[in-house]
């Protein structure tokens, strides 16, 4: 039942993004381009999320238990750390030169264009570098 659930969420997710037009990559930098052709819609998208957010964590910590399992799996971290920095700064670099953040660009690889390849090609690679790397210094522990 946890993968069907999961496999509902995702395609709804791929919905949504695909829907806005966030697997366009020049919505993201179009967004971007304050001083060409800016396309604020983008906006919208952040805050239909925000909204969504705010009232699914509202309906779901309500509950006091998940669904599908005996607890919540909340991150043990809630300070901001270096690793976290470098993660953002990473995630915002790739974001702003290629337009892609990660989600849309697994959506968009439906569409069977190069570019949505190679960056999830390149995304990939870079999470398993980071996985190595971490692995020599912090064990990364992760449960689906």
């Amino acid at each position: 039942m946890k993968a069907l659930v999961a496999l509902i969420a995702g395609a709804l997710f791929g919905a949504g993004v695909t829907l806005s037009g966030m697997i366009n990559p020049m919505k993201v930098l179009n967004f971007m381009d304050l001083a060409g052709a800016f396309d604020p819609t983008l906006i919208l998208v952040m805050g239909a999320g925000l909204v969504v957010t705010f009232l699914g964590y509202r309906l779901v910590w309500a509950r006091g238990t998940p669904l599908f399992d005996g607890t919540f799996h909340l991150p043990g971290t809630a300070g901001i750390d270096t690793r976290l920095l470098t993660g953002a700064v990473l995630f915002g670099l790739g974001w702003g030169i290629t337009g892609f953040c990660p989600g849309p660009a697994v959506a968009s690889l439906v569409f069977g264009h190069s570019a949505s390849f190679i960056f999830v090609i390149a995304m990939a690679a870079g999470m398993l570098l980071t996985r190595l790397a971490l692995a020599k210094k912090v064990p990364v522990t992760s449960k689906a």
